[in-house]
């Protein structure tokens, strides 16, 4: 037997241990069984060789073969991503679908990109020119919405030989780049090892606000572009429709969404909107700049981990193109289950709950591979990649290893509450536990680019919030008429920040989306109001009256003004004033 192939000696369901693969190294990609199933070496200890195997293993048995590959895990990356549905392991859904019918073949193989597609190249660069990896050697329209950039492959260098505009497919070549090893024929297809970074040229401190016009959100808990944030939640309280309003309203250039062990069910209402929702910006169909990755719950639990690093690769491709990306992972505590499951199977020692000792380090690794970046290549060419990961712990409860792990290494905590999901208030994100460490970057900039009072209106009405919950327990107790005024007018501005400005509906045209001008004028009415009644209080404005003047009406309804219609938001100003002075003192 040759040192490429080896035989099954143990499976324990998607666990096979073989023997005979001398030469294997870590995360090498292998053939397993008679039906010539994916899987990937995760552990080597003597001549035992433990394999995670990405397909159902039922059928192999010991003495079956095992097949080396010789290279990793790896994606293709070329015209062709945008529109595509993949499942964990980068096989295009809708081609093995019309080949082997609903259910994936065991062993089933299909290129990631299509071969049968020409695209028109048009080169940027000259014979002659001096290039580096990342450098744009020319450009493909891949969608109405998406300019794809053929560049340099990373760790290439050279001066170009032959460059010429080309129609034809990923294959074709389209430059030839003299490097020290020989003339090398650059294709419009890249591969690419999914565990391994892209390189870049250098990381920036994320500056810039990543808008998602969820008020909540972008006023209070904001992200900047190249952030991290967790979205940790109970079952039931809305975790997907935050990453579908995400996805859909994120100012990103490029959408990447991958489903990681979710139901087959929610799976399914993602690719059954994404192509029927228009992108907000364009009016094009969003998926002309999404990528889908589907691996649903009833998928071989293996094939969870590659579909987070699937992702991940084809994010820091666009990245590095210069496109903002927002990768969506839905949910990461599917991924970690299935990490449990296969340390279990290899029988390593467990740490909390059951988890890996690596649990931490393996989350990290793939949130750090975030960032704002300069990419790589000869000319100034900023990037960002920004993650926003579901978690859903068992029974809501954060202090779970995975949410805590989580936590650790990302910068905003969007706290989902069953309480008020169930109360009907959508986005259920809970003000009093979440949290953002960009705050300070997105108030400086929101200062400067839109109103020098945004961190002061911000503050104030998070101060109101957070003096409601204090009083909260004290009309619990003894009922809301024991109050004072004073606090009965502040437990009002809270109920009206709350339900007129935090509350949103995503499924109405006009409220799913505010605008950061909007969020800022709406804020403000309401502040107005608690800014003209507390001196009239003090001057002996009877409460009554002003909790019920003409205009609260409109501040309810103040949400669905138009985005430019910044006249109206002036006008309401002006008549709660005129109102509250009208009152008798």
């Amino acid at each position: 037997m040759s040192n490429n192939e080896g035989v099954v000696v143990k499976v324990s369901g998607p666990l096979v241990v073989a023997r005979g693969l001398s030469g294997a190294r870590m995360y090498e990609m292998v053939r397993v069984g008679n039906h010539g199933l994916f899987g990937e070496i995760i552990e080597i200890r003597g001549d035992d060789y433990s394999i995670q195997v990405y397909e159902e293993t039922e059928g192999i048995g010991p003495g079956q073969p095992v097949k080396r590959t010789g290279e990793a895990l790896s994606v293709e990356l070329g015209p062709g991503l945008i529109r595509s549905i993949y499942d964990g392991v980068q096989r295009p859904l809708d081609k093995l679908n019309a080949e082997y019918g609903d259910f994936i073949v065991r062993g089933a193989e299909s290129a990631a990109l299509d071969r049968s597609v020409e695209w028109v190249f048009d080169p940027v660069a000259k014979v002659g020119d001096v290039v580096q990896g990342g450098d744009v050697l020319g450009t493909v329209q891949e969608s109405k919405l998406v300019v794809h950039k053929i560049m340099t492959p990373p760790n290439v260098s050279g001066k170009v030989t032959k460059i010429a505009p080309v129609t034809g497919n990923v294959d074709t070549t389209v430059a030839v780049i003299e490097t020290d090893k020989g003339p090398l024929n650059v294709s419009m297809v890249q591969r690419w090892p999914v565990r391994q970074p892209r390189p870049v040229r250098r990381k920036l401190p994320p500056n810039v606000p990543l808008v998602t016009g969820q008020r909540v959100l972008d006023m209070f808990f904001p992200m900047a572009k190249g952030g991290t944030a967790c979205v940790p939640g109970p079952f039931g309280s809305g975790k997907t429709v935050v990453q579908h309003q995400l996805a859909k309203w994120a100012d990103a250039n490029i959408v990447v969404y991958v489903g990681c062990g979710e139901r087959g069910n929610e799976m399914t209402d993602v690719l059954m909107e994404f192509p029927e929702l228009k992108d907000p910006q364009s009016g094009e169909p969003l998926m002309e700049r999404t990528v889908l990755i589907a691996n649903t719950s009833n998928m071989p639990v293996a094939a969870r981990e590659a579909s987070v690093f699937t992702g991940i690769t084809i994010a820091e491709y666009f990245r590095d193109m210069g496109y903002s990306v927002a990768l969506m992972a839905d949910s990461t505590s599917r991924w970690a289950e299935a990490m449990r499951e296969m340390s279990g199977r290899l029988e390593e020692m467990p740490g909390e709950e059951g988890y890996p000792a690596y649990l931490g380090s393996r989350i990290a690794s793939f949130y750090e591979r975030s960032g704002s970046v300069i990419c790589q290549g000869s000319e100034e060419r900023p990037g960002s990649l920004s993650i926003i990961g579901a978690v859903s712990p068992p029974g809501g409860d954060f202090s779970e290893p995975v949410v805590q792990a989580t936590l650790r290494v990302v910068k905003v905590f969007w706290g989902l509450d069953d309480k008020l999901a169930f109360a009907r208030h959508f986005p259920a994100i809970n003000w009093l536990t979440s949290y953002s460490l960009y705050l300070d970057v997105v108030d400086k900039w929101a200062n400067e680019n839109l109103d020098p009072k945004w961190q002061e209106r911000r503050s104030r009405a998070m101060a109101i919030l957070q003096r409601e919950a204090e009083l909260e327990e004290l009309v619990r107790l003894v009922g809301m008429d024991a109050l004072p005024s004073e606090d009965r007018l502040l437990m009002q501005a809270a109920k009206m920040i709350r339900e007129d400005f935090l509350h949103q509906n995503a499924f109405d045209d006009r409220d799913t989306y505010t605008s950061l001008p909007k969020q800022f004028r709406l804020l403000s009415v309401i502040l107005h109001y608690y800014d003209e009644a507390r001196p009239a209080l003090a001057e002996g404005a009877p409460l009554s009256r002003l909790l019920s003047i003409e205009p609260l009406e409109d501040v309810s309804r103040a949400k669905l003004i138009p985005e430019d219609d910044t006249e109206a938001f002036e006008s309401l100003k002006k008549r709660i004033t005129e109102a509250i002075q009208a009152l008798p003192r």
